[in-house]
């Protein structure tokens, strides 16, 4: 059932008849019950949303002032989805442990990770790992359109920001800002000019004043992009890195799930795979599970794995080019 908190907060919005506040915590309160295993109940009260005639699309606007510049879902997603090392797997349950646990550390003073820099390359996990965070501690997990963020107006965007950040500070979720290096450029490049410096001053002096119950999560493929200032201002900074082979096979099996081929070695897909990225080995074996499926096989051969894998490996080159 609901908790103490989540029912004064359903109260408190009914009462101050704030639509958008009411719909988030109902929201929080079905992937609460989803988490709890009930799905059925959870499914239930997102029906009655719907019914309701209010939206509840897996990505919907969080706030109307903010509809251009923020997406929010409610995540399912676990730690036992993500791939990654044993390391960076240590370093997110430090985060989800320090967020339960946090009452206990501010007895002694002290204040649980909440603002984590998350670098690396493409399809490494960085996404997933903020959308992990949403689910484990039950969250909506909040995305920041940075396209839409950035304008070409004098000063426009650093309001945007205080927007965001005013937000943030009045509504606990996981918010991502994805392709971070947007904003967050190292303030002596030649190529700099004022305003971006501007912004980045502005996210700065935000980002360390935050007080909120919020988990803010900065993404980026490019750290040696970003100024020297960020990182200080971040509690944990975590490198992703292309998958090793026993991550690859790790997650082949995963993705093909009841599909994967039954004594089968695996050996010669994996070195096909490396140099992969987790988000181009899981495209690769969608592409497989699907081919399976259309041609009414009850498992995937390793031909046809190596197959997508191949052109999944073709398409990288070509980008390159």
């Amino acid at each position: 059932m609901a908790t103490a908190e989540q029912i004064k907060m359903l109260i408190q919005s009914h009462y101050e008849k704030n639509e958008e506040r009411f719909k988030t915590v109902v929201l929080q309160l079905a992937a609460y019950e989803a988490k709890k295993g009930h799905q059925a109940f959870a499914r239930d009260i997102r029906d009655l949303l719907e019914k309701s005639k209010v939206k509840t699309d897996n990505i919907l606007p969080f706030n109307r002032q903010l509809d251009d510049l923020m997406l929010t879902d409610i995540s399912e997603k676990k730690l036992n989805d993500l791939v990654v090392s044993e390391e960076i797997k240590s370093r997110i349950e430090r985060i989800l442990l320090e967020f339960w646990q946090k009452d206990k550390l501010r007895k002694h003073g002290l204040t649980n990770r909440r603002k984590v820099l998350l670098t690396g390359q493409p399809g490494t996990g960085k996404t997933l790992t903020a959308s992990v965070l949403a689910g484990e501690i039950n969250l909506p997990f909040c995305t920041i359109v940075m396209d839409k963020l950035v304008t070409k107006y004098m000063g426009e965007t650093s309001v945007k920001l205080r927007q965001i950040f005013d937000f943030i500070h009045n509504n606990p979720a996981v918010y991502l800002f994805d392709e971070f290096d947007t904003i967050g450029t190292e303030r002596s490049l030649d190529n700099d000019v004022g305003e971006i410096r501007r912004i980045l001053n502005s996210f700065l002096q935000f980002i360390e004043q935050d007080e909120s119950e919020s988990i803010i999560v900065a993404a980026t493929n490019n750290p040696m992009l970003l100024d020297h200032a960020l990182f200080r201002r971040f509690d944990d900074v975590i490198h992703y890195t292309l998958p090793d082979k026993e991550q690859v096979k790790r997650l082949i099996n995963n993705r093909l799930g009841k599909f994967k081929p039954k004594n089968v070695s695996l050996d010669k897909i994996v070195e096909s795979a490396i140099k992969l990225s987790h988000a181009e080995i899981s495209m690769a074996c969608s592409d497989a599970v699907k081919e399976a499926i259309l041609l009414d096989l009850n498992e995937i051969n390793d031909e046809i794995i190596l197959r997508m894998i191949n052109e999944r490996k073709e398409a990288y080159k070509r980008r390159d080019i």
